[in-house]
């Protein structure tokens, strides 16, 4: 990026208190420890450090310019620029950036599955395209800004992972990356604490279509049944991907083994040969998600599919290991019903002892009990030989499994350290297992001591 101090100002409708307005702003940053010569540092206020502390020591790392909320002291070079709210300003300024640029952008949103389809419609539109995409998971009202400020005159189309979990979060990111296509990726119960029904989410998520224009396409899985209901509802043009007959892109033939996916795209009388290095019917609608928007922006079909086949799943988003004659399912990123049943499903796709590591699912609220108990319910008739939980509300899956298969072994542990010392007394060569739960339950540190073991 490349904008002068004055833009910026007049971006957020700031104040110049002091500095060059001609010098140039090259990057953003909100960690004053990432700070480099030529940024603009925008202080956040948290519950715990206010950054604003920090701005003395970015303009000695040679930042050009710092946002402010708060009476500072002005600095012997740099420039400081008064806000009223250094979090509305980081937002205005990235939405100002962005329509300074007139590629495609594609927004992703959903309750499960946001970040592999971001990285399979990336994938897909590379075959054409120079993209850029949000890295990791930043797809908050902070991540989103930061992301716009990726593009650059070398971007051909951006591909915006876009999450919230309060009222009125989408229709802000909406403002701050304005994209003409999206793709929902389902409706299911994660952030429901907050959001209280299925019904406030869906209505929360298409926020995302707020800036579409006559040429925008929104892609819905039509495997979703909430997302199925909306067929001729909506008043912008809606493409459906999924398994029935009536979905516009619809996957058949669908065959998983060894470790791979593959199916035929059917569209319009056509059909598209797919092998996707990543397994279950779940990653069978990200990537005909994909291949719609890539169709949808003239890539090439035939192209777009052999791009996807050079797929790898994200650190923590169902990696697959295979160590000291054990199988290991890595999906310790975060979790929710929908993607544990999807993780069920993938787990019991293998031969052998099929071992499911699944800890609390968080920000349920009042259906939390009962999403983890039907989990469980899951889990027993997938075809699960042994279910071990981790952490209090999770314990409701192995009564669910109890309920549902009586004869299924179930161990129902506090914490990861009970969860690590149980595998080491139970696991045998030849097992598999899936590790999942919430980001804030560390599951990680279960795969972690998994990786380590010698069999």
């Amino acid at each position: 990026m490349r904008i002068t101090i004055q833009e910026a100002a007049q971006m957020c409708g700031g104040t110049l208190l002091c500095g060059n307005p001609k010098d140039f702003i090259t990057n953003v940053r909100t960690d004053s420890r990432q700070v480099v010569p030529g940024s603009l540092f925008v202080p956040l206020k948290g519950k715990k450090t206010d950054a604003h502390l920090f701005i003395p020591a970015t303009f000695k790392a040679g930042a050009a310019a710092a946002l402010t909320q708060e009476s500072v002291e002005q600095p012997a070079s740099g420039a400081l620029i008064a806000v009223p709210d250094t979090t509305a300003a980081l937002q205005q300024i990235a939405a100002a950036y962005r329509r300074k640029f007139t590629i495609p952008v594609i927004g992703i949103t959903g309750s499960v599955g946001k970040t592999t389809t971001k990285e399979m419609v990336a994938l897909a539109l590379s075959a054409r395209f120079h993209i850029m995409k949000t890295q990791g998971n930043q797809n908050s009202q902070i991540g989103v800004p930061l992301t716009m400020f990726q593009i650059d005159e070398t971007t051909d189309a951006a591909v915006v992972e876009m999450g919230m979990s309060q009222f009125g979060e989408m229709a802000r990111l909406a403002e701050i990356a304005a994209p003409e296509f999206a793709v929902l990726t389902n409706i299911g119960v994660s952030h429901i604490e907050n959001l209280h029904t299925r019904e406030n989410i869906l209505r929360e998520k298409l926020h995302i279509v707020d800036g579409f224009i006559p040429q925008s396409v929104l892609v819905l899985n039509g495997d979703d049944p909430m997302l199925a209901a909306l067929r001729g509802q909506l008043p912008f043009h809606t493409v459906f991907v999924g398994t029935h007959d009536w979905c516009d892109y619809r996957a058949s033939h669908i065959q998983i083994q060894d470790g791979k996916t593959f199916f035929i795209m059917e569209h319009h009388g056509s059909q598209q040969p797919v092998l996707l290095p990543a397994l279950g019917t779940h990653q069978v609608i990200n990537a005909l998600s994909a291949l719609a928007i890539a169709e949808i922006l003239h890539v090439d079909l035939q192209d777009a599919a052999a791009a996807l086949g050079h797929y790898q799943p994200l650190a923590m988003h169902q990696q697959i290991h295979q160590v000291g004659g054990l199988t290991v399912i890595d999906d310790s990123y975060n979790a929710s019903p929908d993607a544990v049943r999807g993780a069920l499903d993938v787990l019991c796709s293998f031969p052998h002892r099929r071992i499911a590591v699944l800890a609390d699912m968080l920000e349920l609220g009042k259906v939390s009990q009962q999403e983890h108990y039907h989990c469980g319910q899951y889990a027993a008739k997938a075809g699960t030989d042994l279910l071990i939980t981790v952490g209090r509300e999770a314990a409701a899956m192995a009564e669910g499994a109890k309920q549902t298969l009586p004869s299924i072994p179930c161990q129902v542990c506090r914490s990861n350290e009970e969860a690590i010392h149980f595998l080491c007394q139970t696991l045998q060569r030849g097992d598999t297992i899936l590790v999942k739960g919430s980001r804030g339950m560390h599951t990680d540190e279960i795969v972690s001591a998994l990786l380590a073991m010698d069999f």
